[in-house]
C-alpha cells in the first residue's frame, strides 16, 4: 500500500510513485524533507511504499514524531556508511525490486556515494591499488574548493542558496535564466581531459533534481548503474573514471583511479 492512497483515483495516476525513499540524516534537514514529502503525499503529488530516514539518534528530530508509521516512515538507527553498503549492496542484486527506489541527499554528507562504489572496486579487486586523487584540472565553475585526494567541490554559485531553491529554469538570485547544469559541466570535463590526452572514463553521475514541495533526490538506480560502469571501464586494465553526486547548481568531483590487474604489473616489470 503506497503512503497517500486515500486520494482520489486521478490524483494517485498522478503521483509520482517510488518504492523505498532513504533520507540521508534525520536531524534538520531531514525532518524538512520529511515534513515536505508527507505535504506532497497528502497533497497526491508523491506516493511511495517506504520511507527510511537514516541517522545514528534513533532520537533524532524526525524520530520525534509519534505518527511517522502512518505513513509508511521509519526511523533506522545506523551510521550512514554501514546503512549504504548494505542497501546498496542489496539493490545492486535485486534490481527490479530497487528500481523505483530513491535517495534525499543531504547537503552536509560525505560523498557516500563514491565511497560504496570505491569500496566496491576493492572487494571486486583485492590485488589492485584502488584510491581517490585529486583532479587533474580545475572544472569550469565559478566557485570550487579541492580537498586534496578526496572530493572536489564545485559550483556555480557565488552566493548563499537557501534550502528550499528547487533551482528553476529562472535563478532567484540573478533573476536570469539559469545557463548551467552541473552534469552538463561534468560530462565536458571529461571530454576535455580526454582531448588533453588524460584518458578519464565516465562521468558517473548522480544528479539530484527537485521532486515535489522542494524536495531533491536521485534514483537508486543511477548509483547502481556507476558501479556498474566503473566495472566495465576497469575490467581488463587500469582505469581513471570521474564520479560526481550533484544537482544543477552545486555537487562533487571526484577521482576513482584503480591500478592495472597484477598479470599487467608483473609483465611489466620484465620488460
Amino acid at each position: 500500500m503506497f503512503a497517500g492512497e486515500s486520494q482520489t483515483t486521478a490524483t494517485q495516476e498522478r503521483a509520482l510513485r517510488f518504492g523505498t525513499i532513504v533520507v540521508v540524516g534525520g536531524g534538520c534537514y531531514g525532518s524538512y524533507y520529511v515534513r515536505q514529502l508527507r505535504r506532497a503525499a497528502r497533497a497526491g503529488a508523491v506516493a511511495w511504499q517506504h520511507v527510511l530516514v537514516v541517522d545514528r539518534d534513533a532520537a533524532c528530530a524526525v524520530g520525534g514524531d509519534p505518527t511517522l508509521a502512518v505513513d509508511g516512515i521509519e526511523i533506522v538507527a545506523d551510521d550512514w556508511r554501514h546503512f549504504f553498503g548494505r542497501y546498496l549492496d542489496e539493490a545492486s542484486r535485486d534490481r527490479v525490486t530497487t528500481r523505483d527506489d530513491a535517495i534525499v541527499p543531504s547537503p552536509l554528507m560525505p560523498h557516500l556515494m563514491f565511497e560504496w562504489i570505491r569500496d566496491r572496486a576493492r572487494a571486486r579487486w583485492p590485488d589492485r591499488d584502488v584510491s581517490s586523487r585529486a583532479l587533474a584540472t580545475e572544472p569550469p565553475t565559478p566557485w570550487q574548493r579541492s580537498t586534496g585526494d578526496g572530493p572536489h567541490y564545485v559550483s556555480f554559485a557565488e552566493w548563499t542558496c537557501p534550502i528550499n531553491c528547487i533551482e528553476p529554469r529562472v535563478c532567484p538570485h540573478t533573476r536570469g535564466v539559469r545557463s548551467w547544469s552541473l552534469p552538463e559541466t561534468a560530462m565536458e570535463y571529461v571530454s576535455h581531459e580526454r582531448r588533453a590526452g588524460r584518458p578519464l572514463a565516465g562521468p558517473a553521475i548522480f544528479h539530484c533534481t527537485h521532486r515535489a514541495y522542494g524536495v531533491g533526490m536521485f534514483d537508486t538506480r543511477e548509483v547502481i548503474a556507476g558501479d556498474d560502469l566503473v566495472r566495465d571501464a576497469a575490467e581488463h586494465g587500469a582505469a581513471d573514471v570521474l564520479v560526481g553526486t550533484m544537482s544543477h547548481c552545486h555537487g562533487a568531483f571526484e577521482r576513482l583511479v584503480i591500478g592495472p590487474p597484477a598479470r599487467d604489473r608483473f609483465a611489466g616489470s620484465r620488460h
